[in-house]
């Protein structure tokens, strides 16, 4: 009888970093940044831009997969470079870092297609946290900037939105009628701010289960991220503003 032996399947590859772009006209705040990234195993900076149309090459030139974008910049601003980023065929998501939280700036952050919402106070772990939150596909928005502006946007005047006595808004049909219940279910547990691990618990159901249930609506109601869902959680009324609603 021949002895053999088996060898050890071999470890798996570790994957590539997440590439970041730090666009910032401040020279300060990109080298903190960039020096912390520089601990990580995780990360790597693959450029840095102080205007927003050099962070839209730099997106085409290094195939990042993030931007840390400040908004407020000569030329280019944040928001539009978001746009412009977010629009193209790269496939960058945006997290938006910025010393300004005024609705009008997460509007239109979010408008324009970013993933994440941040302001510069929180910690540098929070916002290293955020990064890889957004380049794993799903959308964190600062817990101090949420509640205001879920509450401030389902306010807002939108087109074709019902009123009192005009039946149920665009939003609501849609929800309604692409969704089963159990979705629903999920997405107001997503619209509460729950994780998917807290909804798994809630509902009694596997992780992969939640993560499935996500995709889906992602898919059926045509939302860019986990924001969005939240958003549209609101514009149904399947969660009110009382609510506890950190996007995670």
């Amino acid at each position: 009888m021949s002895d053999t032996t088996t060898a050890p399947a071999p470890a798996p590859a570790p994957a590539p970093p997440v590439r970041v772009v730090l666009a910032d006209d401040q020279p300060l705040a990109r080298t903190a940044l960039r020096m912390v990234i520089a601990e990580t195993d995780d990360l790597l900076v693959a450029g840095e831009a102080s205007d927003g149309a050099e962070a839209v090459r730099l997106v085409e030139e290094t195939g990042a997969d993030v931007v840390v974008m400040d908004l407020r910049m000569p030329g280019v601003d944040g928001i539009e470079a978001t746009r412009r980023i977010t629009s193209g065929k790269t496939g960058a998501r945006v997290v938006v870092l910025t010393t300004f939280d005024a609705d009008e700036d997460v509007f239109g952050a979010l408008d324009a297609g970013a993933s994440g919402f941040l302001v510069k106070d929180m910690s540098v772990a929070d916002i290293l946290a955020a990064v890889r939150v957004v380049a794993s596909g799903d959308a964190l928005i600062a817990p101090g900037v949420t509640g205001r502006l879920i509450k401030q946007f389902t306010r807002r005047p939108r087109e074709g939105r019902g009123g009192p006595g005009t039946g149920p808004s665009p939003a609501a049909l849609r929800v309604a009628d692409r969704t089963t219940e159990r979705e629903q279910e999920v997405l107001t547990l997503v619209g509460r701010g729950l994780s998917n691990t807290e909804i798994a618990d809630e509902l009694h159901i596997t992780l992969a289960t939640v993560k499935t249930y996500v995709t889906r609506l992602l898919a059926k109601l045509e939302a860019r991220d986990r924001v969005q869902l939240v958003i549209l959680a609101y514009e149904t009324g399947l969660v009110t503003t009382g609510a506890d609603h950190t996007i995670r």
